[in-house]
């Protein structure tokens, strides 16, 4: 039991996690810790749901036949149901150029690799539950779009589309949220990936207008420790990694301004979400994916 302790650690460290070039193989690993831990699954089942009458045929099943129906008619009615998933899935994956921080090197995560290992997690168990599972990067607009599908085989299509993205170019969640109220009609928990480096209260608009379209959604508010503790400490030049505009700075002298102000940005986007039921999800990337999936647990128990 000691011994598997310690290679469920080793399985769900994130740079052990995002070492593995295979999406699938990590995305299995998490899910196997986040239950090993947990005990229970996060799904709950639903019975499928009446969609019209047809006229009986034979093979049918008589358990569908509408009796009631044949007692005004003198004919045989069979309900037809369609048959529903436990939920309509939407991974929603921010791919600007920021999600590329830090620069990949020896030892470190980025904020996207992170992200879709989480996004691929989450794909490995709705699909198992049999659940569907849909796919949208984004940047300042649109960029994939993987139609949700129930099947096991499905999951391909969606590591697929995680690993064809790559960061690059400028921010634009307001715009996108509303090409996505546009696209998804069907009511789905929408889950979401990103930094949030954007303007806060069009980011809030824009996500209270698609929860108008009675969408759950979940904000996975992804961020490297280095840009919520801020350690550095002599003077050094930032580069911003979408406008390349440049600002030299004293960290030390600026280090506790700038975590007070990330700390009252959270605090502005929970508060400004939490009347419209928007669940929010802090995570740095040095937390183990799997932990990161009991918050995701969390965080949809308070959608319900």
């Amino acid at each position: 039991m000691e011994r598997s302790g310690r290679l469920s650690e080793k399985y769900l460290d994130p740079l052990t996690i995002t070492a593995i070039e295979s999406l699938e193989l990590r995305a299995r690993l998490v899910v196997e810790g986040f239950f090993a831990g947990l005990h229970r699954s996060p799904f709950k089942g639903f019975s499928v749901e009446f969609s019209e009458y047809r006229s009986y045929q034979p093979g049918d099943d008589p358990r569908y036949v509408d009796w009631r129906a044949w007692a005004r008619s003198g004919r045989y009615y069979v309900k037809e149901f369609e048959e529903e998933t436990n939920l309509r899935l939407y991974l929603v994956l921010d791919s600007s150029a920021s999600m590329g921080f830090p620069e990949p090197s020896a030892g470190a995560v980025t904020k996207y690799d992170y992200a879709a290992t989480l996004a691929a997690a989450l794909a490995y168990l709705a699909l198992h539950q049999r659940d569907a599972v849909g796919l949208i990067t984004f940047g300042e607009a649109v960029r994939t779009v993987i139609p949700p599908r129930s099947s096991k085989q499905h999951l391909k299509a969606v590591l697929s589309g995680l690993a064809a993205s790559e960061p690059g170019g400028d921010t634009g969640i307001f715009p996108v949220l509303g090409q996505i109220a546009e696209r998804v009609r069907r009511r789905a928990l929408v889950a979401m990936f990103t930094d949030l480096w954007d303007e806060t209260g069009r980011v809030i608009d824009g996500l209270k207008a698609l929860r108008g379209k009675k969408h759950d959604i979940i904000v996975f508010h992804i961020l490297d420790p280095a840009e919520v503790e801020f350690p550095f400490r002599e003077q050094a030049v930032f580069v911003d990694m979408e406008s390349d505009e440049e600002l030299r700075l004293d960290a030390a002298r600026v280090r506790r301004s700038y975590r007070e102000a990330l700390e009252r940005f959270r605090r502005e986007f929970r508060v400004g979400t939490a009347d419209r039921h928007i669940a929010y999800a802090p995570v740095t990337t040095d937390t183990p994916p799997a932990q990161a999936l009991v918050g995701y647990l969390g965080a949809r128990s308070a959608l319900m």
